[in-house]
């Protein structure tokens, strides 16, 4: 049996009509112009009647070495150009060198005056939006490429070349007086503690003479007591050597008796004396060990142990004794503290006061230096006058208005013609989005 049926449609799917939707888009032309206009005339109106904004720059560079010889050569105050310029950016950066050229000239900043203001919120306002300190790269840190510059927003009815270039010059001349201040501080800190110095160095010199004779008085005392300690130790260490050579001695003896040595032997002369033989036999003994003492004889020992016993003094037989009391005797006199001690003129030994006085000189010749018009840094660019302002960009606004208005037109014209096309079906304006085809599915099933 064969039966055939139809499947049900596919689900349908939205696709857009570029065709129609740019024919919605040209019978609406007018609104999307209008739209475009209207924004363009806006924007055309902020940009002309919005108060301009310009800009003035000015760059300073390091100056030549030779410009800070003269301080750097004072070997007081040490100033390379390259701090220099830190210095001088440094305060340019200063709020504190700000606030004192605002003060300074307050007919210039008129313009930033707000009733109701102190003079310092008035300044935290042109502090905080119209300066700017420019730096270099921090990866190209050479002289060559440095520099410092600093930017200056301002409005059409302030005097801002005029405000620029004073404020470097004040924040120059503000460094200078800064440096010549620290200049004096130094120099006058050096002398006092040189000539502290000098009149400490007689006390110094009376200090040291008696620190150096107790530190030799003390010194001869420790050797001399530990060389009597030596003595000592070493007398006792004979005695009881002494001693125990005695003991040694009386054991010897008593083990020669029961063997019945009265003179000195060998182990081998003792084991063939009982032998009978040529008594005109030579013996040569070679033995690596040590011969008990005993061996000596009864004689012999006898002998050795009485001189011992009648010994007093074992001194003779240590040659380090001899060396200790040559050391104590040469401990009797000091030659150092005595000379220390009969000095007379002893200015004649102070150290250092020369060198002092001569500093204390130059120190003061420093005073003739003229800090007032040594040059800090170059001022490679001076503010001028900008020939068109940074803000507004008059052609920019306008283009940007009229593209923006365009985009709204655009957006506009979409949903009427969304709008429309969902309320009139296929009347009037084509239908934005079309169907497609639908499909049929035939199958035939076989049983």
């Amino acid at each position: 049996m064969s039966s055939s049926f139809r499947a049900p449609p596919l689900p349908s799917y939205s696709e857009i009509d570029l065709v129609a939707l740019l024919q919605a888009f040209w019978k609406q032309k007018k609104l999307i112009m209008l739209t475009a206009a209207s924004f363009g005339i806006a924007a055309a109106a902020y940009a002309f009647l919005v108060t301009p904004e310009y800009q003035v720059s000015s760059v300073l560079r390091p100056v030549a070495i030779n410009e800070l010889d003269a301080l750097n050569r004072s070997e007081v105050y040490k100033l390379p150009p390259g701090d220099a310029l830190i210095k001088v950016g440094a305060s340019l950066e200063s709020y504190e060198t700000r606030l004192g050229f605002f003060r300074a000239n307050q007919d210039l900043f008129k313009k930033f005056e707000r009733p109701g203001r102190s003079l310092e919120q008035s300044f935290d306002e042109f502090n905080r939006d119209a300066l700017k300190l420019v730096l270099p790269d921090p990866k190209k840190a050479d002289l060559l490429s440095a520099f410092i510059g600093l930017e200056l927003n301002y409005s059409s009815n302030v005097d801002g070349v005029h405000i620029l270039n004073s404020f470097v010059r004040y924040a120059i001349d503000a460094e200078r007086q800064n440096i010549a201040a620290d200049l004096k501080v130094i120099v006058n800190n050096r002398l006092a503690e040189l000539e502290g110095k000098i009149e400490a160095a007689r006390a110094s010199y009376q200090t040291g003479k008696a620190a150096r004779i107790a530190t030799l008085e003390e010194a001869d005392n420790i050797k001399r007591a530990q060389l009597q300690d030596e003595l000592r130790a070493l007398r006792l260490q004979l005695k009881t050597g002494r001693t125990d050579r005695i003991a040694l001695l009386t054991e010897a003896i008593s083990i020669a008796k029961n063997l019945n040595i009265q003179k000195p032997t060998t182990p081998s002369a003792l084991g063939e004396a009982g032998r009978v033989g040529d008594s005109s036999i030579m013996r040569t003994e070679i033995n690596n060990q040590q011969i008990p003492l005993y061996f000596m004889g009864v004689e012999t020992l006898e002998a050795e142990r009485s001189a011992l016993q009648r010994r007093k003094v074992d001194d003779f037989t240590e040659g380090r004794i001899a060396q200790i009391a040559r050391e104590l005797d040469l401990l009797k006199s000091n030659r150092e503290i005595e000379v220390l001690r009969q000095r007379q003129n002893e200015d004649l030994f102070l150290q250092g006061i020369e060198p002092l006085r001569a500093e204390v000189a130059r120190l003061r010749n420093l005073g003739n230096l003229d800090i007032s018009n040594m040059k800090l840094v170059t001022i490679d660019r001076q503010a001028l006058e900008p020939l068109a302002p940074i803000k507004p960009k008059r052609t920019l606004v306008i283009v940007l208005g009229l593209l923006f208005g365009g985009v709204v037109g655009l957006l506009i014209a979409l949903v009427r013609y969304v709008f429309y096309n969902s309320c009139a079906g296929d009347k009037g304006i084509p239908a934005l989005v079309s169907p497609p085809k639908s499909k049929s599915l035939n199958a035939e099933s076989v049983a």
